[in-house]
């Protein structure tokens, strides 16, 4: 019974978002994601009368930063296929075509997915200086990476409405963020 009321007891203490200190989560104020002691509040309050951004607080990326990202992205995948196609031609064959070509694929899977996984970012968000994340601010695992993959193949049939849907949606997410539950914002 005392280890249940430790553990009860542990998971209603939080960090104050300003100061880290934790706190029982009853003495801790919300302001949007931000939980803050008593202590910080005045000093939060006037960061905020200020326009400083709350801790925790995601800033969306915007529908062209995206493109932007997800051109350097498809600028390295298209160096690739094209190498992997010009050595399926120099051997000949359908055979090593239909070989290039599942190589291709596969590497846009797992360049996808290993960078999502690890990094929570492509090297073209990276490069824009975005991160996909959770809504709850974790990163992504591998599995949730994967099925971004696929999403984002979904986002592309439908005519890329998936996608243009980044440019309308107030958490600027596009059909692949909303099936996935995940946010892109600027790191």
């Amino acid at each position: 019974m005392q280890q249940l009321y430790k553990k009860v007891r542990a998971m209603q203490m939080m960090g104050c978002s300003e100061c880290g200190n934790e706190f029982n989560e009853d003495a801790l104020i919300k302001f949007g994601d931000a939980m803050v002691c008593a202590a910080c509040k005045p000093f939060f309050v006037q960061k905020l009368r200020e326009g400083a951004t709350v801790a925790g607080e995601m800033i969306y990326a915007g529908f062209w930063i995206r493109v932007g990202a997800k051109l350097i992205d498809w600028i390295i995948g298209t160096i690739v296929s094209v190498a992997l196609g010009f050595a399926a031609g120099l051997v000949g064959g359908r055979q090593a075509q239909l070989i290039a070509n599942i190589l291709a694929w596969g590497f846009a899977v797992t360049y996808v997915t290993y960078f999502l996984g690890k990094y929570g970012a492509t090297p073209g968000k990276m490069a824009c200086g975005l991160k996909v994340l959770r809504p709850d601010g974790e990163t992504l695992s591998y599995g949730r990476a994967l099925g971004r993959f696929f999403a984002e193949i979904l986002s592309a049939m439908i005519l890329c409405i998936g996608y243009l849907m980044i440019a309308f949606d107030k958490e600027k997410r596009g059909l692949h963020d909303r099936i996935c539950d995940t946010r892109v914002v600027k790191a």
